[in-house]
């Protein structure tokens, strides 16, 4: 086993593998002699592309496979290198499927930046709606009501932390520590 160390980005106190060190590690080390990197785009027009990696070994057979989606435009990179973005997202989930890179994450820096960005784009949007909910499905009820309300609404929501957060922030100096442990149960 190669003692490489893998450069990492700090995302969030997670650190991450850029798709860069995955390749300088694949292509340096010496189990993989003689394989390769092949890319086909399967969709690729003005709009849109999505690209398959596949990792090759020296007698030609398939080891693993990484898929990528871009969309033109859709970030900064993506107004004029959409295509590139995609390919070099394809390699490095292959090589993170092949294990490289992988100890925290198989999404490469690059692509947990992105998702992040996208997140907090669209986060304000969401957490202002989530809260919208809440108030209105529990500020016209007595509080022996919110209960039943707030088990009701996080087993609703596909994202049941979000719901839980919601709720506590709301209503946290209202539950009591026995109802915040039982709406806990909910949260997975």
């Amino acid at each position: 086993m190669s003692n490489y160390k893998f450069k990492t980005t700090n995302i969030r106190g997670k650190q991450y593998v850029e798709v860069n060190e995955r390749i300088k590690f694949f292509r340096q080390e010496e189990q993989y002699k003689n394989w390769s990197l092949i890319t086909e785009f399967t969709v690729l027009d003005e709009a849109q592309c999505v690209c398959k990696a596949s990792i090759v070994d020296a007698s030609n057979r398939i080891i693993s496979v990484g898929h990528a989606h871009e969309v033109q435009g859709s970030s900064n990179i993506n107004k004029t290198s959409y295509v590139e973005n995609c390919e070099t997202s394809a390699i490095g989930r292959a090589l993170a499927m092949l294990g490289i890179g992988i100890d925290t994450s198989i999404a490469s820096a690059n692509e947990v930046s992105d998702a992040i960005a996208k997140q907090d784009k669209d986060e304000p949007t969401k957490a202002n709606k989530i809260i919208k909910e809440v108030q209105e499905k529990f500020d016209t009820d007595p509080p022996e009501n919110i209960m039943d309300k707030a088990v009701a609404y996080i087993k609703s929501q596909t994202d049941k932390k979000k719901a839980f957060e919601s709720i506590m922030s709301k209503y946290e100096g209202s539950l009591t520590e026995k109802q915040v442990t039982g709406l806990k149960k909910f949260v997975r």
